[in-house]
């Protein structure tokens, strides 16, 4: 029997699922998407969860049996010790499902990891993107929420209950604007997608952003509608309005990481979705509020870089993940 070589990684969010193969070394091979049937429940899931491996293990010729690991993002709360799924709201009837079971099962022989997305794409940055080389990296995302994930000396640092990494519920304004997690003024309420957006409404309906206003209209976007990412894009084409809450922003976030850099002194910070968009009219000014607010000595030390997988961080995590089982 030949030797395992070839990894497998699944990326499972509420909306689609992702299925890779990747050589040794982590190169993706192959890559197929479906849409998530989530109408099906977690067995109709993981059936095509299965399927979908077989097909991308196929343009390989091995059968999923056949790799050496499996490594599986999920979008969601994820419990490494029990395997099991925590409640998550756009997937019905997850809550409690043992999802490690149910592929080990499937897939008998084959090495497999799951955790979640924020904590599998720190992992995949650090071996793949803007954080190889570094032995203290700390991960941050800047979408739907504040994600984050920490690497320290090769190894995810999950925390109790797998919650280490949460920077986006730091508090920075007492009695702040009112987080999803129940408090008030956390990173996340300031600086995550939704956040932005929120704050550029309420500047606009107090009667700031004209000129702003204007753009969104001729684009056909309705207020309530606006996204972080058509206030990155006027930015960036020089609208006042969109640069000065962009820096704001920044202001914001490198507050955040600060306080995160003083704690955990990472050699590197990488940050993706909206910094990565921005680039340098973001990253500039987050990077000097680091060292302003950051402990002396270690603010100016630490690297503070836009993610580098982009688009692939999900095919990559999932590979990341199937790596670490097999310590490679």
């Amino acid at each position: 029997m030949a030797e395992r070589s070839h990894l497998l990684g699944l990326d499972v969010g509420g909306t689609k699922i992702a299925a890779v193969v990747a050589d040794g070394s982590g190169e993706i091979l192959a890559k197929i998407r479906r849409p998530t049937p989530a109408a099906l429940g977690p067995d109709g899931i993981v059936a095509e969860m299965t399927d979908m491996l077989a097909e991308v293990a196929a343009t390989v010729s091995i059968a999923p049996l056949d790799a050496a690991a499996l490594g599986v993002s999920f979008g969601g709360p994820y419990d490494p010790v029990r395997g099991v799924v925590r409640d998550i709201p756009n997937l019905p009837d997850w809550g409690g499902v043992p999802l490690y079971a149910l592929l080990a099962d499937a897939l008998p022989g084959v090495g497999l990891a799951i955790d979640n997305d924020a904590n599998a794409a720190a992992l995949a940055e650090w071996r793949f993107g803007a954080g190889q080389g570094a032995d203290h990296m700390l991960y941050l995302t800047m979408g739907t929420g504040i994600g984050g994930g920490i690497v320290s000396e090769g190894r995810l640092y999950r925390g109790l209950r797998n919650a280490g990494g949460e920077v986006g519920h730091t508090v920075l304004v007492p009695d702040g604007a009112e987080c999803g997690c129940g408090h008030r003024g956390c990173l996340e309420a300031y600086a995550s997608g939704p956040a932005i957006a929120r704050r550029a409404i309420e500047k606009i309906e107090a009667g700031e952003g004209d000129a702003f206003r204007a753009v969104l209209r001729d684009a056909g976007v309705a207020l309530p509608d606006l996204r972080a990412e058509q206030i990155v894009e006027a930015a960036r084409d020089g609208v006042k309005f969109a640069m000065d809450h962009l820096a704001e922003t920044a202001f914001y976030m490198g507050w955040g990481i600060a306080n995160a850099v003083s704690i955990l002194a990472p050699e590197v910070v990488v940050l993706g979705t909206v910094a990565t968009a921005a680039g340098d009219m973001f990253m500039e000014p987050l990077r000097r509020h680091v060292v302003d607010m950051a402990m002396p000595g270690v603010g100016e030390a630490t690297r503070v870089e836009p993610a580098g997988l982009g688009d692939l961080v999900g095919d990559y995590a999932a590979i990341a993940l199937a790596a670490d089982v097999l310590g490679s």
